[in-house]
């Protein structure tokens, strides 16, 4: 079919990547951002279409600009009167931030958008690590806001000390074990033969941080560079964080692709995206080994591409922990068993914060061109397994113009669990982790369901306890919590 003027279109990708050892030399965040803003303009073949744009776009990361986004325009050129925009937090805030942007170009609002983001991990690491601080500029302005931002964990969850991924993450593995009713040995062969092959398509990626492939048995087996963090995750089935990756994207109307001069095969498609999130704290989960706003938003997207998963050519799901692949994976509809990252995902990929699907995109555009006609999703994961954005993309046309739909009110309607603060008396183990210090087990977290149908959170230190945690199953069984969550057995 004939395609609208302003049906949305990527035509310019690029990654760079920072390895210098010297924290002192290496270039900042809003540096990456710029490289990789003049790599994609490259890529797409016209610095005319990049100065045409009227929106610049940034992903919020971990450092201080107020207003990167305005020093990226003024870099360029652009009018002091173009729109600058930033993100809140969040995994998927880069394909939400797309979905936006096709929408916009589709309304005739903008006719090309400029995207990018960094991080600078392996930098402020070294840094910190020599007692020192980055000299990173400030960038002051007060750009447009896009998204919502909301509270990811409420004052009781706080309170219980229950507060980051490597916390929540694990629970929601072990969570899941449980419901499959496997033994941890069995899973730990599961998710580390997952993970395994992710480190085989980093391995293939010119951009992944990580290029070596890693055993399914060096993975699962804790060892002086694979230290234990919270059970069953060592450090090789975390997110790395510790990189220096920028990214950037180019988006505008199909007539402005053309209208610039900009290749055939560089042109992907945008054919639709949804966005939904899970309940916010994840007290009020109905589940801890599931996700309904997955389930709704990652189905509806292959619905509204007029697409099965089977016909699904490559897909990037996020992978911050294990979890998020099996969980977003399984509610989307997909084989385990398949492909199911292009990156390599952000252990071997690299996990740069909130501008990994940035990452992604670009190198799923890199395989769609290379194989044209096939078709891509990327999946984006904020927050505790809380927030999720999917996209689907191609080198060749939809059938009819980029569809996208916010699938909260029917995410809402599904069951949830209230959270009882001050729960005292026996109930089974939900969930739980044990988190590991520099001496071994140092605490473990565990989630109970109370005779009323309620969660309650409790803790546990006893170091004895905390070794069995490990090597067998508890959940399932019953545990003993004061009013103040400590945990006897």
């Amino acid at each position: 079919m004939s395609q609208p003027d302003t049906t949305p279109v990527l035509v310019g990708v690029h990654q760079v990547l920072q390895r210098e050892p010297d924290f002192n030399a290496a270039a900042e965040p809003l540096e990456l951002m710029r490289q990789a803003l003049a790599g994609a303009i490259e890529d797409a073949g016209s610095r005319a279409l990049a100065e045409s744009a009227t929106s610049v776009r940034v992903v919020r990361g971990i450092w201080r600009y107020g207003d990167p986004a305005r020093v990226l325009a003024d870099d360029l050129g652009l009018a002091a009167s173009i729109e600058t925009g930033i993100t809140p937090y969040g995994g998927n805030m880069v394909q939400t931030l797309v979905n936006l942007s096709a929408l916009d170009i589709q309304a005739g609002k903008h006719d090309a958008i400029l995207i990018a983001g960094a991080e600078c991990g392996y930098s402020r690491a070294k840094a910190r690590k020599a007692g020192a601080r980055p000299k990173w500029r400030d960038a002051p302005g007060t750009p447009t806001e896009f998204g919502e931002d909301a509270p990811m964990v409420n004052d009781h969850e706080f309170a219980r000390g229950l507060k980051m991924p490597i916390q929540f993450y694990p629970m929601f593995e072990n969570a899941l074990r449980h419901h499959l009713g496997l033994s941890i040995e069995q899973h730990l062969e599961r998710i580390s033969d997952l993970w395994s092959r992710f480190s085989q398509v980093a391995a293939d990626n010119p951009n992944a941080w990580m290029r070596e492939p890693v055993s399914a048995a060096e993975i699962r087996t804790p060892s002086a560079g694979n230290r234990p963090v919270s059970f069953p995750y060592p450090k090789l089935m975390n997110s790395n964080n510790s990189v220096d990756m920028g990214a950037a994207l180019i988006l505008c109307s199909l007539s402005a692709a053309r209208r610039f001069g900009v290749a055939e095969d560089r042109i992907v498609y945008l054919h639709a995206g949804t966005d939904a999130h899970d309940t916010y704290f994840v007290s009020n989960r109905d589940n801890l080994y599931s996700s309904p706003a997955i389930r709704v938003a990652g189905r509806r997207v292959l619905e509204l591409a007029g697409l099965t998963p089977a016909q699904v050519d490559h897909c990037d799901f996020y992978s911050c922990f294990p979890v998020a692949v099996q969980v977003g994976a399984h509610e989307a509809g997909f084989d385990l068993e398949r492909p199911l990252t292009v990156t390599g995902g952000l252990t071997f990929g690299g996990g740069p914060m909130n501008n990994y699907v940035m990452h992604s995109i670009a190198r799923m555009a890199e395989v769609l061109r290379e194989q044209p006609g096939s078709k891509g999703l990327i999946t984006g994961n904020g927050g505790f397994l809380t927030k999720h954005a999917f996209g689907v993309y191609s080198t060749e046309a939809p059938e009819q113009p980029f569809r996208h739909q916010d699938l909260q009110a029917e995410v809402d309607a599904l069951p949830t669990r209230e959270l009882d603060e001050r729960f005292a008396g026996t109930a089974p183990i939900e969930a739980y982790t044990v988190m590991y210090g520099a001496e071994g087990p140092a605490e473990a977290f565990l989630s109970v369901i109370t005779p009323e149908g309620s969660r309650a959170w409790g803790r546990h230190t006893d170091p004895h306890v905390m070794e069995a945690m490990t090597r067998e199953e508890f959940c399932g069984r019953s545990v003993k919590l004061d009013g103040e969550g400590n945990a006897t057995f």
